[in-house]
């Protein structure tokens, strides 16, 4: 894997992947930046929520349980000393579908946070990391 990242001006800059695609990112007004996209270290964040969305679908998926929606939220706290690694990240998983069982939803983000994202798993070693989900069946919620 490799990416060139460019700057751009101010505090942008323009990063192509090595799959050819663009992702701009800026800094903090108060930093330099003109908060026209994502700071890094929210790239960081949606990656991490990226990888780990993908496992859980693709992993019922491959089971062949009804999902129909993933969304992933993370909280995450920085240390207040540079440098501001992240010191706790919560996930926390909505999946819908139609009947899903949940110990099927918790072996998949299971398998995702302790096997298969690297991005989470990467993080994970310098945050201390907890996961809930919930289960959306045509309108009911299950919380665990």
């Amino acid at each position: 894997m490799e990416c060139v990242v460019k700057w751009v001006g101010e505090a942008t800059f323009m990063a192509e992947t090595g799959s050819g695609h663009a992702v701009v990112m800026d800094g903090a007004p108060e930093a330099g930046g003109r908060n026209l996209a994502p700071r890094p270290m929210e790239m960081l964040l949606v990656g991490a929520g990226g990888c780990t969305a993908f496992d859980v679908v693709l992993i019922l998926k491959r089971g062949r349980h009804p999902v129909t929606d993933c969304q992933v939220r993370i909280q995450a706290d920085r240390a207040e000393t540079d440098p501001k690694v992240f010191t706790r990240l919560h996930y926390h998983y909505v999946v819908s579908g139609d009947g899903l069982k949940p110990a099927a939803v918790e072996r998949a983000i299971h398998m995702s946070a302790e096997k298969y994202c690297s991005a989470s798993i990467m993080l994970g070693q310098t945050a201390e990391v907890s996961h809930t989900w919930e289960i959306v069946d045509t309108g009911a919620a299950q919380t665990q």
